[in-house]
């Protein structure tokens, strides 16, 4: 019997999750130097300081295991959120968390509810874990449709999930809207908030997630450390949920799943009031530039509570900024062929683009 027969026809019909090639091999291949990564949503000002300093100080500790209850940064979240520490689950990532949801409460022939386009490890976690899926489109705005995905939650579904602001749009949903979902959810589905890009969010009424974790006890909240904070390459995030449901998450996660400098970093990084604040401030500059240098071009853009803007600039972009050296998302696998992501960088780097989408536009090289 060969593998093909034996692995499961589930995951044999995944799709895997395409990253970006490395900038060298890019350069390599394009005989280009000097290029502009404007695709990953990474924080352009890099990690704090005081954690670059802490990592620095644990090295020579790293042949001993790592805490595998987090407890300094349990602790430090715990206040900082004030949340119990029962309520706190660390994992590689937020991407972890959502396995760990998959492994505790889904399997063979439940459904998952989610918003699409959104986050690309929906369906590759939750078909993975045996679900089937239910991608419930965006409305004409981009925007989550919540009564339509309060429409699509059936007898068979097990989880919901609220991307928020959503990726790869960077729209997001008011409180009075959202509130008026959850409410109407069934109790006992496990809802799913992921608020990876809260940190960034601009709007006035941007729903208060943690508060519905008291008042329903099945949802949980991911967050993450590798967008404002800037620690990215060491794979973070946590969840916070009742103490029931972070029980179950606890039962299903392998120790040892956050290593010992991901920890000091980001107790560090937490405690950079002033680094976070600027990365904060810088974004949104970069977004009203942005905004208003895409308009005068005549491209149509999203309102993003995000650290990247959806752009429409047609399907052939993408090629001729790599050509400039400027690496962009493109967004065919999301079903948006004529639209690129762009990441909010530095502000060279976003004039940098700008010059280069114009050139591009000007000498006919994309429609």
């Amino acid at each position: 019997m060969s593998l093909a027969q034996r692995v499961k026809p589930r995951v044999a019909s995944l799709q895997p999750y395409q990253p970006g090639k490395p900038i060298e091999e890019l350069e390599r291949e394009l005989g280009i130097h000097n290029s502009l990564k404007l695709a990953s949503n990474e924080n352009p000002l890099g990690p704090s300081p005081r954690a670059l300093e802490a990592v620095r100080e644990a090295l020579p500790r790293v042949h001993r295991y790592p805490d595998g209850a987090s407890f300094l940064l349990r602790r430090a979240l715990s206040r900082r959120l004030d949340v119990p520490e029962d309520q706190l689950v660390f994992g590689c990532g937020s991407d972890e968390l959502l396995e760990l949801v998959a492994k505790a409460f889904v399997g063979e022939g439940d459904e998952v509810v989610y918003a699409w386009p959104s986050f690309a490890m929906y369906p590759i976690v939750m078909r993975g874990a045996g679900a089937d899926p239910v991608e419930v489109p965006l409305d004409e705005q981009r925007v989550h449709d919540l009564e339509a995905m309060a429409g699509a939650v059936s007898e068979r579904t097990q989880v919901v999930i609220v991307c928020n602001p959503n990726n790869p749009t960077g729209t997001s949903v008011g409180a009075e809207a959202f509130d008026r979902f959850v409410a109407g959810l069934p109790d006992d589905v496990v809802l799913v908030i992921d608020e990876a890009y809260v940190e960034y969010a601009r709007r006035a009424d941007f729903p208060d997630a943690l508060a519905w974790i008291a008042r329903r006890p099945a949802t949980v909240v991911l967050r993450t450390f590798s967008k404002i904070y800037g620690l990215a390459g060491l794979r973070i995030g946590y969840g916070v949920a009742g103490a029931e449901l972070a029980g179950y998450l606890e039962r299903a996660r392998h120790p040892f799943n956050v290593n010992s400098l991901s920890e000091v970093a980001a107790c560090a990084a937490l405690e950079d009031e002033e680094h976070v604040a600027r990365a904060r401030r810088l974004n949104t500059e970069g977004l009203v530039y942005l905004e208003r240098e895409l308009g005068e071009l005549g491209l149509e853009t999203w309102p993003s509570d995000a650290n990247f803007i959806l752009v429409r600039a047609g399907e052939d972009v993408y090629e001729p900024l790599l050509r400039e050296g400027v690496i962009v998302r493109p967004m065919g696998g999301f079903g948006l062929a004529d639209c690129v992501r762009v990441t909010v960088g530095l502000p060279e780097e976003n004039e940098r683009f700008v010059k280069a989408l114009r050139r591009i536009r000007e000498s006919g090289a994309a429609a």
